[in-house]
């Protein structure tokens, strides 16, 4: 049954307002990832430079530290997985989540045990749901991670790989991310983090300065591992936050040129309806006008 015009401008006037609402969402995430770009790009000489001294350390020092030691035949694996606390991020939450089911599996195969952390809503509602265990979780911060969480995070990871085998520890820790390579490209991607791997030398190509320890080289390493592995955590939270930011955007910008769309054929249809209606109208009028002219005569 065709629609009345006055349920055609109904329609027409509840998807214009549904077009404001996205094309603001669609704005504010736009701003939002230049603010995350900028705060990554500040970081940046930070983490350059707690780079080139964990490097150095393990140039220059032959300290066999627990946080570089790998197991031969890891048992317990953990997976941080990171996902968003909203929705309207079109697949972003759901590509990252199918990329942990991958590795989850890959590592069954290999007869390991999985412990599995998650951060943002998504995440944990998508295993909660499926009764899956979650060894630790946290949101409310996806979209904009401060180092407090990023810190809690990895205080937590770290502590969990230090932690003895027989009493719950985990041979390797590995994140799964989404890294924000452009605008228009967003990536899942798997990093291990426990046991680190640590590549001796500059890999610039500089000439390396010959450091002094004070203490001692284990001393500086126990200082300076922790930082990186918290350094890291929250790099992986603020890729995963831009790319976040950056599919609301896209998902908002096709729910606006959908509205816009929508809104240019319920307007055709309300134009075609009141002129279906004027010609009924006339067709009326011009019925009515010869039926009384027969009568007259």
């Amino acid at each position: 049954m065709p629609a009345t015009l006055r349920e055609l401008r109904e329609r027409n006037r509840s998807v214009r307002a549904t077009q404001k609402i996205t094309r603001a969402m669609e704005l504010i995430a736009a701003s939002r990832i230049t603010k995350a770009q900028q705060a990554a790009q500040s970081a940046f000489p930070y983490t350059r430079e707690l780079n080139r001294a964990v490097a150095a350390v393990a140039a220059y020092s032959d300290v066999r530290h627990p946080l570089l030691t790998e197991t031969d035949n890891p048992r317990r694996s953990a997976i941080l997985l990171i996902t968003s606390d909203r929705g309207l991020a079109g697949a972003y939450s759901s590509n990252v989540i199918k990329m942990a089911e991958r590795l989850t599996q890959t590592l069954y195969d290999e007869k390991r045990e999985v412990l599995t952390y998650i951060t943002g809503r998504k995440g944990i509602s998508h295993y909660q749901y499926r009764n899956r265990p979650i060894a630790g979780s946290w949101n409310g911060f996806s979209d904009k991670p401060e180092h407090t969480q990023s810190d809690i995070i990895a205080d937590t990871l770290i502590e969990k790989f230090l932690t003895p085998y027989e009493q719950g520890g985990v041979d390797e820790i590995q994140v799964v991310y989404t890294r924000f390579e452009s605008m228009l490209l967003q990536e899942p991607r798997v990093r291990r983090v426990l046991p680190l791997h640590v590549v001796k030398g500059d890999q610039t190509g500089e000439l390396m300065p010959l450091y002094i320890f004070e203490p001692d080289a284990e001393s500086v390493l126990d200082k300076l591992l922790p930082l990186y592995v918290r350094n890291r955590i929250h790099f992986y939270l603020m890729q995963s936050a831009a790319s976040e930011l950056a599919s609301k955007q896209k998902a908002m910008k096709s729910a606006t040129d959908n509205a816009q769309s929508l809104i240019e054929s319920l307007t055709r249809q309300a134009n075609q309806a009141r002129q279906a209606q004027i010609t009924q109208e006339i067709t009326e009028i011009v019925g009515g006008t010869a039926a009384l002219t027969e009568k007259d005569e």
